[in-house]
């Protein structure tokens, strides 16, 4: 899809499972933990507690048990530790390109302000930004509206575009307050993988992406 950028156009774009996928942070949070706990046999460990998250298993509530720890030190650590996550191919492209169009860049992201923060460090796109919202840092989470007009006084522009993941809660908003909306679908490691229980036309994005490579700045 072609998005025409100038210097009164917004991207804002959501962060997790949108620009990198989550369950990379949730490896890095688990590995992390693994190395605090047992740095000689921590690879043993982490194999073990993804084995457990992947068969639905209360891992902090086992590891609670097996290392007499409290299960919020352990929920601590996974929130605070500095992940080990990447860009998507193809997001730092369609950054540079709208940058370079003139076009300014948001985030809107639901979450705690350190653990989403530490997550915009890790990626290294700080320097793109123009505007970060948290609901942790606004006391409002999507689906309110009250999200995007926080990005809206933030940064004043003529066209609003939202790329994000999640159907149930990322384009209700939007799609009211007449932004363009980009949903990239689901890779098959999405967190939430619901879509297919928000197929009313309210939910719905105006345009559907497999991958950053089918967004064209021109």
């Amino acid at each position: 899809m072609d998005i025409k950028v100038d210097k009164n156009t917004v991207i804002v774009f959501d962060l997790d499972d949108t620009l990198y996928n989550e369950l990379d942070y949730l490896k890095s949070a688990y590995q992390s933990i693994a190395k605090s706990l047992d740095a000689d046999g921590w690879k043993q460990l982490y194999s073990k507690m993804f084995s457990m998250y992947r068969s639905n298993i209360n891992v902090f509530e086992i590891l609670s048990e097996d290392f007499k720890m409290d299960k919020t030190e352990l929920i601590n650590l996974y929130r605070n530790h500095q992940p080990n996550i990447h860009l998507f191919e193809g997001v730092i492209e369609v950054i540079e390109s709208i940058k370079s169009k003139s076009g300014k860049i948001g985030i809107i992201t639901d979450g705690r302000s350190k653990t989403q923060r530490a997550k915009i460090d890790s990626l290294e796109i700080l320097k793109y930004l123009d505007h970060i919202v948290i609901s942790d840092e606004i006391g409002s989470e999507k689906p309110s509206f009250d999200n995007f007009k926080a990005m809206e006084k933030a940064i004043s522009g003529m066209q609003y575009y939202y790329i994000a993941d999640n159907l149930k809660k990322d384009f209700v908003a939007p799609n009211a307050l007449g932004w363009k909306s980009v949903a990239l679908i689901d890779n098959g490691k999405n967190i939430h993988s619901e879509s297919n229980k928000y197929m009313d036309s309210k939910y719905l994005p105006n345009e559907f992406i497999l991958s950053f490579s089918d967004i064209n700045i021109v």
